[in-house]
């Protein structure tokens, strides 16, 4: 056990410095915050946004003397950001994943790993607690943009939902990588790889609104399985292990199939 946890942490260390080193790793960040920035000016003073329509409902109640519903801004706002940035990640992560094992094959040492003595469980642990890591650090900054921007909300908000909402969008992500991961095993092409990344992440976000075309028990298992809706409960401030699980399976399934994609790589060269 101690042998494979340090083949672990050998690859996390390798693969996490890869992407501290790499001038495209920066530039998808910042690409990143970019895009990010400006979902959360429109979410607050763009058209439509939370700020100018709460203003809006104040004036009508004061010129009509009508009750204004109730709006909980701070709660709204993570609310809509997340929302936002899951559907972002769709168009960052693959291209994040698209490397893991594609580059490997390019560069001829994915022979090397597949005839290693590291267990092929290791290193796909390894690349996507890397490639994770490095993700988390992405949206360590917007983190602290958020908390700036609802510290001044009264009654405080919770940190509780904050926190569930992006424990949900790094779970989001880990599936999302697993499962590149394992489409980055497949090929030497990196385009590949993302365009096949792009395409089932997308099927897998849509299950949703698939599953309510489709009645009975069918439709039921096309729903559960969907991450947009296991997703939307998590940044709802809603706990649900139902979620957990689901998150957990599809990380795992990537992982799995990674290894058996390489334990195949590794009996052909044998």
């Amino acid at each position: 056990m101690g042998i494979v946890l340090s083949n672990i942490i050998a690859i996390y260390r390798r693969e996490l410095q890869s992407y501290f080193v790499s001038p495209l790793a920066y530039a998808i960040a910042g690409i990143f915050w970019l895009i990010a920035g400006l979902f959360l000016v429109m979410i607050l003073l763009g058209p439509g946004g939370i700020l100018p329509t709460v203003t809006a409902l104040d004036l009508q109640g004061q010129q009509f003397g009508v009750p204004v519903p109730a709006i909980d801004v701070p709660y709204e706002f993570v609310r809509a950001f997340l929302d936002r940035m899951g559907w972002l990640l769709l168009f960052v992560l693959p291209i994040l994943s698209m490397g893991l094992y594609a580059e490997e094959r390019k560069r001829g040492t994915l022979e090397l790993l597949a005839t290693s003595p590291v267990t092929n469980w290791a290193v796909a642990v390894g690349k996507l607690l890397g490639v994770l890591t490095f993700f988390t650090t992405m949206i360590l900054p917007l983190l602290v943009i958020e908390a700036i921007v609802i510290s001044g909300a009264n009654p405080p908000m919770s940190p509780t939902i904050i926190l569930l909402g992006h424990f949900g969008l790094i779970l989001l992500a880990a599936a999302i990588l697993s499962l590149g991961m394992f489409i980055s095993s497949l090929t030497d092409s990196t385009i590949l790889s993302a365009v096949f990344t792009f395409a089932v992440i997308l099927l897998l976000l849509f299950l949703d609104l698939i599953a309510k075309t489709v009645p009975g028990p069918v439709g039921e298992a096309l729903g559960y399985i969907s991450l947009l809706k296991h997703f939307n409960t998590l940044i709802q401030g809603i706990f649900d292990t139902s979620a957990l699980l689901l998150f957990a399976s599809y990380i795992f399934l990537g992982v799995f199939l990674t290894s058996q994609s390489i334990d195949a790589l590794r009996f052909q060269r044998q």
